[in-house]
């Protein structure tokens, strides 16, 4: 590269600081297996404003200052050593790591990220970046606990999706309206499950668009008898938590299934479990998002790497939620944080650059 940008940042300049700091901050080019991208979008996450909220309560192992953010979409303007997927001007989106691994130049608020190749698919021109941005961070965490063997475990999707065989094998997921729950929905699908959702009655619709075969009310009385209908007869795969009240819901669900097999296991993605008593026989794992996770041999790679490039063209995956710009600059990201705290339903909250 002839001459080096000049690179910006949202900064968290120290812990539990508001607003973000814009400033300068290092371009840096990529290392082997690595790609630079300049940014377009970006989306925003709970965790992001989480974390500027909360302090050293919330992923103590942050140093600062940081760049938060890992939902961008953008164009690749540098590759690094080894790199055989992406070329200078390709379009892509892709998880930046940086709270995976504690490193800020792989963090998503700023002019140009340093992305893993790994963690990036090529995006179809027919995608706008603001589109693309709402899938990334929700790919990572969806893919980890549906697909890791220290998870859920379940088969990898494949497109075309694979053929569910004789005997139906169902997942149960909540929270199906969510960035999480809307992409868990369509990789399960895509795996050869049964999908069974949750969602409030407005967004049925919306969920059962994404493949889910079911969807309920999570507030409803019978939500559980339900759900327990529902997946009556079937290979149960487990639950997938997302929202307040979710693992006690599955719980009950997992605790008086009535099939062939069961795996007793909840995957946590968000929420507050509500105080009831859970079967000691489940287990209940909260899906952290460490180095591995991000790591080159992880399931999330194999999603981005062997799954996404072709779904995405193929229309097979559609990025979900829809995708409300608020603004334009880093300079909007602090706002941006306001309008998600305030909370979303079956919406993305996106920052355009």
């Amino acid at each position: 590269m002839s001459q080096i940008p000049e690179n910006k940042a949202a900064w968290l300049s120290a812990s539990g600081v508001t607003p973000l700091e814009i400033g300068s901050a290092p371009y840096t080019s990529p290392g082997p297996h690595q790609i630079v991208v300049k940014n377009s979008a970006l989306g925003i996450n709970s965790v992001d404003w989480a974390k500027q909220m909360l302090g050293e309560a919330l992923l103590a192992h942050i140093s600062y200052p940081f760049i938060l953010g890992e939902d961008v979409a953008g164009t690749v303007i540098e590759v690094g050593e080894g790199v055989e997927r992406f070329r200078v001007g390709d379009r892509v989106v892709a998880a930046a790591a940086a709270i995976s691994t504690n490193t800020s130049l792989e963090g998503g608020f700023q002019l140009y990220t340093v992305i893993r190749e790994w963690l990036a698919a090529p995006l179809p021109d027919s995608i706008t970046f603001e589109q693309a941005s709402v899938i990334p961070l929700a790919i990572f965490t969806a893919s980890h606990g549906l697909f890791d063997t220290g998870y859920l475990g379940l088969d990898l999707p494949t497109v075309p999706a694979r053929q569910s065989s004789r005997d139906k094998r169902a997942v149960i997921i909540t929270g199906g309206s969510s960035a999480v729950g809307s992409t868990a929905i369509q990789l399960a699908v895509s795996a050869g499950y049964e999908v069974v959702s949750t969602a409030s009655p407005k967004n049925f619709d919306y969920v059962k668009k994404l493949g889910a075969s079911h969807v309920y009310d999570y507030k409803g009385d019978t939500v559980i008898d339900d759900i327990s209908a529902a997946v009556k007869g079937l290979h149960l795969a487990g639950g997938y938590s997302i929202g307040d009240g979710s693992v006690d819901l599955l719980a009950a669900v997992l605790s008086k299934h009535q099939g062939p097999s069961i795996n007793k296991f909840i995957a946590l993605a968000g929420g507050q479990p509500g105080g009831g008593n859970i079967d000691p026989s489940i287990e209940l794992k909260f899906i952290l998002l460490g180095p591995d996770a991000a790591g080159s041999g992880s399931v999330v790679s194999k999603v981005y790497k062997s799954y996404l490039p072709d779904a995405l063209a193929s229309g097979q995956f559609v990025p979900a939620p829809e995708a409300v710009v608020v603004g334009k600059g880093l300079e909007k990201i602090q706002e941006a944080f306001g309008i998600h705290i305030q909370g979303v339903s079956a919406k993305k909250i996106v920052v355009s650059l």
